[in-house]
């Protein structure tokens, strides 16, 4: 598979923009270990290649456990994820894959006994900003570890 553009270069300013608006969400009040669990997740969810790569990488130079890793896409059924982790993961699948009728009061009001308001507020920006990353990746075929080094992503060890 080969890159079909290089939006980075045709678009360099609502790229720096939307890095920015990306960067902004990273510093609220969401922990590490839940951002990376999110962004792994939406990406797994969208058929992000080039993300899931990327947020796997980094959520292991972070020190996330493997085994971790290997099971969000079943974190339902898994025992490895906290209560307040497994409440961003459903926050994140609700308004990753938004249906007709939107995000349905029981999803909300299991997510309230974990997340302040403010907590998912901020989260819920970051699951706009893993999600439009996914969207112009997947449409643009981003290769995936194509910008290892650059991002220093080869420090994970796992090419």
């Amino acid at each position: 598979m080969s890159q079909r553009i290089n939006y980075m270069q045709q678009s360099p300013e609502l790229f720096k923009k939307f890095l920015e608006f990306s960067t902004a969400a990273k510093g609220g009040s969401i922990e590490a270990t839940i951002q990376h669990l999110i962004e792994i997740r939406a990406s797994q969810i969208n058929g992000c290649g080039f993300c899931v790569d990327m947020h796997v990488k980094q959520a292991t130079i972070h020190g996330e456990r493997p085994l971790r890793l290997h099971h969000l896409a079943i974190w339902r059924e898994s025992t490895l994820f906290s209560p307040r982790e497994r409440a961003a993961l459903a926050w994140t699948e609700a308004l990753t894959t938004l249906g007709p009728h939107g995000v349905g009061d029981d999803v909300y009001d299991k997510v309230r006994t974990q997340l302040s308001e403010k907590e998912l507020s901020d989260l819920s920006f970051l699951v706009m900003a893993i999600n439009g990353w996914n969207r112009i990746n997947v449409g643009f075929r981003g290769v995936p570890g194509s910008h290892d080094k650059a991002f220093g992503l080869d420090k994970a060890g796992l090419a």
